[in-house]
């Protein structure tokens, strides 16, 4: 088996994420407000943070000790905190909202952050609803500012390769039949939730949002991703990043319908999402992706999307590639490129440079398409498709 390591960048001189920084100089440095301080938004801002291209201005969110636990884990001296997100979106030091709440806020909030006339980082799923795709693209397109989604591979150098030496015009893999994709053992969606009484600095009905309004429950908050009210956990969560990969590679943003299989086979405390998935997604270009995914320990050589094609066959992970021709000899391909880091980086291009984003926010609804037809293929127990305008999803 041959082997080599991938090195991002090409050409005599590479710059490293903190040489950006000092070739913009302070006076570029961004202004960022986080809005959702929670374990994603933290390692984002994080990433974001380590670029040495941004002020962290405010911090925003339903719960004060949230965001003290930010403040204190990424050791940020001076940063704001608010319970208000009109109060975040009216400081002029803010040039740019990282979004990353519950995704049943998502589209709300980046509709008011967007008309604020803030540049948004959106974090993915970017619609809880497939209804609300229509709503949030026009708000983007309304704005004058720069929206980037959060589905990173597609700032990876190592995926915009392969994306030309295999899918190009090489057809190294032949003509591709099947794509699998495979993501499972997520120890923070199995995870034990204690009660706990509502604490003093935390806003309950502004959690809530535009979700039915119910009594306080602690694991709605702490365990969000577990109810369909706030996510769509795992056929949200994991779909929508290799659902990306596939039809990026593919050039086919076009599933036609899907069925999904699945269910709380291991976890009975008291969630709705599914502990356990089958999705099979058709496409219009005559392949077919399947997604097995499950918060149970199971694991997997690595986390991937496995192209299949009359040639060859192509396992693609975070860490690099498998390729294996039917003749001749496999290549492995290995890289250390933070994905997170090359994301935010072209986001801040993006807004200081004029390039354009890897993941406008075309590319994060299209992402997002086969999570919801799996998503309703689970909860109505049917084939489903969009209608003909596409407008929405509906039984076969």
């Amino acid at each position: 088996m041959k082997r080599r390591d991938f090195l991002v960048g090409t050409g005599a001189v590479m710059l490293s994420a903190a040489s950006y920084g000092r070739i913009l100089g302070a006076n570029d440095r961004l202004g960022i407000a986080l809005v959702g301080s929670g374990r994603r938004g933290r390692w984002v801002l994080h990433k974001m943070l380590a670029t040495d291209r941004i002020n962290a201005v405010t911090m925003c969110d339903v719960w004060g000790e949230q965001m003290q636990r930010t403040k204190d884990q990424l050791g940020i001296t001076k940063i704001k905190k608010s319970y208000d997100l009109d109060e975040v979106l009216e400081d002029k030091n803010i040039d740019a909202v990282v979004l990353a709440t519950p995704d049943h806020l998502h589209q709300s909030y980046a509709a008011r952050i967007l008309a604020a006339n803030k540049h948004l980082y959106l974090e993915k799923p970017v619609t809880l609803h497939y209804e609300e795709g229509a709503p949030l693209k026009k708000a983007v397109n309304d704005s004058k500012v720069v929206c980037q989604t959060g589905t990173q591979q597609r700032s990876g150098e190592l995926y915009q390769r392969v994306k030309e030496e295999f899918f190009g015009s090489s057809k190294r893999l032949g003509d591709v039949i099947f794509v699998r994709a495979v993501w499972s053992d997520f120890g923070w969606q199995r995870r034990a939730i204690t009660p706990r009484s509502k604490p003093k600095n935390f806003e309950w009905d502004t959690f809530l949002g535009p979700s039915e309004k119910i009594p306080y429950d602690w694991a709605r908050y702490d365990a969000w991703r577990n109810y369909k009210e706030y996510g769509t956990g795992i056929l949200s969560d994991l779909l929508t990043h290799w659902g990306d990969v596939a039809q990026w590679m593919m050039d086919d943003a076009n599933p036609l319908d899907a069925v999904t299989t699945g269910g709380i086979y291991h976890l009975k405390d008291g969630r709705s999402n599914p502990d356990t998935v089958n999705s099979i997604i058709r496409y219009k270009g005559g392949w077919n992706f399947t997604f097995e995914c499950s918060v149970m320990p199971v694991k997997n050589t690595h986390d991937s999307v496995l192209f299949h094609g009359t040639e060859g066959k192509l396992e693609l992970f975070r860490a690099g590639y498998i390729y294996t021709p039917h003749n001749g000899e496999p290549e492995t391909v290995t890289t250390t490129e933070s994905l997170d880091t090359a994301h935010v980086n072209n986001f801040f291009d993006a807004i200081t440079r004029g390039k354009p984003t890897t993941a406008p926010i075309e590319i994060g609804l299209e992402a997002i398409r086969p999570s919801h037809l799996a998503a309703s293929a689970y909860w109505t127990g049917k084939r489903v498709k969009f209608n003909e305008d596409h407008s929405k999803i509906i039984p076969m």
